[in-house]
């Protein structure tokens, strides 16, 4: 039936204006529900009333691959065009009419074994929840079968969204870009190679309902191999849990719960996936965890390794720097800079009392000396001057744009009427 759809969708009209015209007065096909008239009341995934003709053809472009072809005749690369009534940021905005409560968010990297599987598991589980849902699957790059069997699983459910990105860009974009698409009021990431069961799910939409911003998984019992894996995870995640002053204990973990105003104030790069409950305590989330499983993985590699384990260390240092000198990076610079320029100071001024009491030479007897004050004092002019840029960017970030570069004092012209009367 999707398919018939599709075939009918691309035969309407032979312009673009007519092929858009038409496709508003058409009604797609949806698992569980038959094809009704396009101009009889419907019902919306909540049982409410629908209008047509407009909502029905929402509706109908809600099919994945009704959607694809929408995509393609407006401009897919770039989302759908401000003139056809949308907002063109995104074509996210047009994928549900009712929003959905749920968005499960999976990013897919060479994982054709696991996908559907996951995607059963995860069904089950949110069917039985009995609220409106939708799973957003990302393939990140992926060189196997995984992006085509999510295009097959897409054909079949309009409750799966699927993003296919250019290349490989890492588990964080593959997660920031799930996000950015996803509509759901309440956000769960999990990974895709089946080791955060499906079943958890429900805990972790518990935690949230009862208030909580962000809940975080904890696995309890690691099956990780110990020394490559399991005590560098712990070193990192007791020194983060100190850093942040958030008392969880598993940071690493991608299975974890968000409130979709929490998640979307939080920019994502770099590898910070792990660090969200760290940056969300900085906007004042609440947060807590909930212990879960870590079964072993059935199929494919693992794409994590030593390396990266070192790399996480890094990322220790900069969030650090975010959580305590984001806003005031001079107090950072500033406070390195003025240690260097009183050592310094110090410094020269003692060479400065050996010439004058002894007056022997400075450069002969104490020539390291005197290059070491000349430099910490150069040093602490550069890390204030660092400092200082930096609390100009702070404050063009927090300051509206369109400011002009001037102050007016006033304006002068002469009236017309007032130039007729000196003539």
């Amino acid at each position: 039936m999707a398919l018939l759809l599709y075939s009918q969708a691309t035969a309407i009209g032979s312009s673009k204006q007519n092929r858009r015209e038409k496709r508003i007065g058409y009604h797609g096909w949806f698992p569980g529900a038959g094809v009704s008239h396009p101009f009889r009341t419907e019902r919306g995934m909540d049982g409410a009333p629908v209008n047509p003709p407009i909502a029905i053809g929402l509706r109908w472009m809600g099919h994945p691959a009704i959607r694809r072809f929408w995509l393609r005749q407006n401009d897919g690369s770039r989302g759908l065009r401000q003139n056809d009534g949308f907002d063109g940021s995104g074509a996210r905005r047009a994928y549900h009419l009712v929003v959905p409560k749920y968005s499960i968010v999976v990013p897919f990297h060479n994982e054709e074994e696991n996908v559907t599987t996951l995607y059963d598991r995860v069904k089950l589980v949110m069917e039985h929840v009995g609220s409106s849902f939708e799973m957003v699957f990302v393939d990140d790059g992926s060189n196997d079968r995984t992006y085509r069997l999510l295009e097959e699983i897409a054909a079949v459910d309009s409750r799966v969204l699927v993003v296919k990105l250019r290349r490989n860009f890492g588990q964080t974009s593959a997660l920031a870009a799930g996000f950015d698409h996803a509509q759901g009021e309440m956000l769960i990431s999990m990974d895709g190679d089946l080791q955060h069961a499906p079943e958890e799910i429900p805990n972790f939409l518990a935690k949230l309902e009862e208030g909580y911003d962000v809940v975080s998984g904890w696995r309890t019992q690691r099956v990780d191999n110990l020394l490559l894996r399991r005590i560098p995870s712990h070193c990192a995640n007791w020194i983060m849990a100190r850093i942040s002053g958030v008392g969880i204990h598993d940071f690493g973990t991608t299975f974890k719960a968000y409130r979709r105003e929490v998640i979307h104030n939080i920019p994502l790069y770099g590898e910070m996936h792990r660090f969200i409950p760290a940056l969300a305590s900085w906007y004042g989330a609440s947060i807590c965890e909930v212990p879960i499983t870590n079964p072993r993985r059935q199929h494919g590699e693992s794409h994590y390794g030593l390396s990266r384990t070192v790399g996480v260390f890094f990322d220790l240092m900069t969030i650090r720097f975010l959580l305590r000198y984001m806003t005031r990076p001079l107090h950072f610079f500033g406070s390195i800079g003025a240690v260097a320029m009183v050592a310094g100071s110090g410094l020269a001024a003692w060479l400065l009392a050996l010439k004058l009491l002894t007056g022997h030479s400075v450069m002969m007897a104490h020539g390291p000396i005197f290059v070491i004050a000349g430099v910490l004092i150069l040093a602490g002019v550069q890390m204030l001057g660092i400092g200082l840029l930096g609390e100009l960017q702070v404050r063009h970030f927090h300051t509206p744009s369109h400011r002009a570069p001037y102050a007016v004092d006033r304006i002068v012209r002469l009236n017309p009427s007032e130039e007729n009367q000196l003539r």
